[in-house]
């Protein structure tokens, strides 16, 4: 084997000749191990050592170069992180189990890893060249039904999920001369990706696995600023940004980019690894798209003081939301009463609202949801319910609804609602007088229109009055005119 080797600094132009160098001299030198290293932000790393068996040490070697001709063709540059995750990740992730099994990281040492359904061939290590073993699985002689043994070597044609336990080779005295605990399982799928983001500083993605691999499973995230054009090789001009994007132990399934551009894409990867391979998901995003803050906070609804048909309802931003004036919000406001399954909607920019149609004596249920004041992205989920009730000006939580929802339900009639065609109740008397006073201004505009049509009709009328009178006297001039004999005209 070969000893460890120095690791190149963090970010130094040396790691890609490191890398170069070390895959040449592997391949011309035959080496039985490769170290691989695995580097982080802060400059500490760790080594990982990766047997090469000879039948299959030279396609593992291949996935080397291939690694740096794919940084190459989708990124352009192999001068970044993402190289020494992504090559290390492909060293890892050579082909297994098409002839034999093998170990692999991320598996325990001890532990053989093949495909479910494909051939898998175990060799007894410790016995010498043609002599007879006997193999046992979990201690006993009786091997699954579709195993042989094949020279010294124990063959499994298709073996499945009830083939995996404790494989041992014994000599014809029955000392034992070596074993593997046998785990069978898939290769990877192509992770499904979910990004959102609670604001424009923070960029969140959530995945999901596509295959059940029976398998130990990683997953390693990354992810690059900037808009990528893969056909032709080229980056469009704007600042590139890349690193991990970071995963929290405590929120598994998820990874969050901070201090991200809101006017940038970003493109994020997600690779899933297992002890037979690896497969990742390359998606793009924009932030105006997958903008969707969380639910507003602190909701409050509260009846307002002399008016009993009204509650007064109050609410902040989220916390999460970027706090700068050109980054705002707007909110829609959903009400009912409890005895109605309905919703009355407001849309607002403000964080309070009045309801002027509330119903005496009933509970009225209020929530809260937000959206980018810009209308990008989508509306966040709505708050948790707040209730209350207007004539007694109680203010219940949610954990005292139920009892509080029996004693609305409990009068003998039902009124009808319908808080989506229009105001539910009465209104005050201050509404009613608006109401009369504006009928009355709209009644005396309508009046004065009317009479000024009318005037300038009676204007009209009387000018072609006088015009025919005009025209009839000449005429009857011309006439008499036309009686008088010619002497007398003359």
């Amino acid at each position: 084997n070969r000893t460890q080797p120095p690791a190149p600094p963090l970010h130094s132009p040396a790691a890609q000749l490191f890398y170069e160098r070390f895959a040449f001299d592997i391949i011309f030198r035959n080496f039985s191990s490769v170290w691989l290293g695995w580097w982080g932000e802060g400059g500490g790393g760790k080594w990982f050592s990766f047997p090469l068996e000879q039948q299959a040490g030279a396609a593992g070697l291949l996935w080397l170069p291939f690694c740096l001709l794919t940084e190459q063709l989708l990124f352009g540059s192999c001068q970044s992180l993402r190289l020494r995750s992504f090559c290390d990740l492909a060293a890892a992730a050579r082909p297994w189990g098409t002839a034999e099994a093998a170990e692999a990281a991320p598996g325990l040492e001890g532990v053989t890893y093949a495909q479910l359904g494909k051939e898998v061939i175990l060799t007894c290590a410790g016995a010498s060249p043609g002599s007879s073993v006997e193999w046992r699985w979990n201690g006993g002689p009786v091997l699954p039904e579709d195993s042989a043994v094949q020279a010294g070597q124990l063959l499994l044609s298709h073996p499945q999920l009830s083939s995996e336990g404790v494989y041992s080779c014994h000599d014809t005295s029955g000392v034992l001369l070596s074993s593997t605990v046998l785990r069978l399982g898939r290769l990877p799928g192509k992770p499904s990706i979910l990004c959102t983001a609670p604001n424009y500083e923070d960029l969140s993605c959530f995945w999901a696995s596509t295959v059940e691999t029976f398998l130990p499973t990683r997953y390693i995230t990354s992810y690059r600023s900037g808009s990528l054009d893969v056909a032709s090789k080229k980056q469009r001009s704007a600042p590139i940004v890349e690193g991990p994007c970071i995963q929290d132990p405590a929120h598994p399934f998820s990874c969050t980019i901070h201090q991200s551009m809101f006017w940038s894409g970003y493109w994020i990867n997600v690779t899933e690894v297992n002890p037979l391979g690896s497969n990742f998901h390359l998606l793009n995003v924009i932030m105006q798209g997958i903008i969707k803050p969380d639910p507003p906070e602190h909701l409050r609804v509260e009846p307002v003081p002399s008016v009993p048909n009204r509650l007064q309802v109050s609410w902040e931003y989220p916390s999460s939301w970027t706090k700068e004036f050109h980054f705002l919000l707007k909110f829609r406001l959903r009400y009912r009463p409890v005895t109605s399954t309905s919703w009355a909607m407001v849309e607002t920019a403000n964080v309070s609202e009045v309801i002027t149609d509330a119903f005496l004596g009933l509970l009225h249920v209020v929530q809260v949801s937000a959206k980018d004041f810009l209308d990008a992205g989508s509306w966040s989920e709505w708050t948790p319910e707040a209730w209350a009730m207007p004539a007694t000006g109680q203010t219940l939580v949610p954990s005292e609804t139920a009892t509080a929802a029996i004693k609305a339900e409990s009068p003998a009639e039902e009124p009808s609602l319908a808080p989506n065609n229009g105001p539910i109740g009465h209104s005050d008397p201050t509404e009613k007088v608006a109401v009369l006073v504006s009928l009355g201004v709209f009644a005396f505009f309508v009046l004065a229109v009317i009479l000024v049509f009318a005037f300038l009709m009676w204007v009209r009328m009387k000018k072609h009055s006088k015009e025919a009178t005009k025209n009839h006297d000449l005429l009857a001039a011309a006439i008499h005119m036309k009686a008088l004999p010619k002497a007398q005209i003359l």
